[in-house]
């Protein structure tokens, strides 16, 4: 049994249960009737499952439908799936209501409810699961007898706890194991090894490898054959001297990161963290030194989500920019830590910033739909608040000679619909884990300041 709002999440909902037989009660349509009108993300979602529900009923008479509608499994939302075996069942008969007297109220749910219980008491041998994102329905739902469950198929990885964090210590016998069959060589100012071992099975392309003593080596996998590995040993970014547009890495995985955001062969690269890990300043110093130093890019482009998510930036006056100045505070703070120590006063501040400016373009969201971005550094700050769906068009909007940058922390999602599993950042890290043109690292340690850094661990 399906609740609406599992429709209107996912509207490919019904093509994900398998084997399993799909109930839609007749509330769940009008509820998604009511829900069509308007431009939201949901609203279009619940055009999309009338459509699906349209294209499987064409043609169905009353028999059929009454017997189940075939689920196929190369419907355009569940072309990756394995075949479903499951039917589609629609409410055609009023059932007998079979609500407990103490449970109050005549709205969408305790319908939904007295149709599920109704259902367990026509099928008593089978198992009857209300699938729901609906916490409290599934709250009443355990108090009347109901299984219900949360809808689990939107989820990229069980736990955020197990996400790729992109970089791993070695263990203490690393080389104990595995020096044995190592050859290291030099071309240039780059050094590599090549490892054979059972360790490097495990590893990624570009994941981060480190020991845990003060001398330790630092590398990058850049090569996976079998149970062979080719490492190379990361820039040091860290020191004034070595520092990238005035910025040097405080840390070990801000270090991950600058080699990350540095390297020309790595397309796209996801930064998580807490606040003050330094995401944002880090990836902006990247981008300015290979835009105005290297060349490299024509512009950089940034942007995040406004939330409320989806709707209209507002009809008061002003450019896209202006209008979505208020957004981006995070942007002007790190701006003005790159340029404080601008030679010439004032005056060369202001003509710093307004060069930085220039070359800086801030830019909607909502309007992302159809453009193509050619030689960009591309920054998607609070990337958390993305749904997968969001995600996946606005990383596709990457043309030839573009970098893409999406930053965030996952436990700070401020958008009501999503959570930690179901994050659009989630799902892109997930996603790229092992391609050998995308790179990830997880800042660990706040460098903001020794109030901030106390205040995230005792508050």
């Amino acid at each position: 049994m399906l609740d609406t709002n599992v429709l209107m999440h996912d509207p490919a909902a019904i093509f994900r249960f398998e084997e399993h037989d799909i109930y839609l009660p007749m509330v769940v349509l009008e509820e998604l009737d009511a829900n069509k009108k308007g431009l939201s993300e949901s609203a279009r979602n619940a055009r999309q499952v009338s459509r699906f529900l349209d294209e499987l009923m064409q043609g169905a008479s009353k028999d059929r439908i009454d017997a189940g509608l075939p689920l196929p499994s190369q419907a355009s939302a569940n072309r990756d799936k394995s075949p479903s075996s499951g039917r589609l069942f629609f409410q055609t008969r009023q059932l007998d209501s079979a609500l407990p007297d103490y449970l109050p109220g005549h709205g969408g749910d305790n319908a939904i409810l007295s149709q599920t219980l109704a259902l367990q008491a026509l099928h008593a041998e089978s198992r009857v699961v209300l699938v729901s994102k609906d916490i409290n329905l599934r709250i009443k739902a355990a108090v009347v007898g109901v299984h219900a469950e949360d809808y689990f198929s939107d989820r990229t990885i069980e736990d955020a706890d197990v996400l790729y964090r992109g970089h791993e210590p070695l263990p203490v016998d690393f080389w104990e194991r595995h020096a044995q069959q190592m050859r290291s060589w030099r071309e240039g100012a780059r050094t590599f090894y090549e490892i054979t071992g059972p360790a490097v099975t495990a590893w990624v392309p570009n994941q981060f490898v480190f020991e845990e003593r003060p001398e330790g080596i630092e590398a990058r996998v850049i090569k996976l054959e079998g149970s062979t590995a080719t490492l190379e040993l990361v820039q040091d970014f860290r020191g004034d001297r070595h520092g990238v547009w005035g910025v040097a890495a405080r840390n070990r995985e801000q270090n991950f990161a600058l080699n990350l955001l540095m390297n020309p062969d790595i397309d796209f690269v996801s930064i998580l963290g807490p606040a003050g890990t330094g995401k944002t300043l880090l990836t902006l110093a990247a981008g300015l030194a290979q835009t105005l130093e290297h060349n490299r890019f024509t512009e950089i482009i940034m942007t995040r989500v406004t939330i409320p998510l989806g709707e209209d930036i507002g009809f008061l006056p002003g450019t896209e920019e202006e209008k979505m100045e208020p957004w981006m505070g995070a942007l002007m703070d790190n701006l003005e830590v790159l340029t404080g120590s601008s030679e010439g006063g004032n005056w060369g501040r202001g003509a710093t910033n307004d060069l930085l400016r220039s070359r800086i373009k801030i830019r909607s969201m909502n309007f992302m739909r159809g453009r193509t971005f050619l030689n960009r550094f591309v920054i998607v700050d609070e990337a958390q608040n993305l749904t997968p769906k969001q995600m996946r068009a606005l990383v596709t909007r990457a043309g030839p000679g573009t970098k893409v940058v999406c930053l965030g922390n996952i436990a700070q999602i401020d958008s009501p619909y999503l959570t930690e599993t179901t994050s659009g950042l989630t799902y892109v890290v997930n996603r790229f884990q092992g391609w050998p043109h995308s790179g990830h690292v997880t800042l660990v340690r706040g460098e903001r300041s020794r109030l901030a850094d106390y205040a995230s661990e005792a508050l």
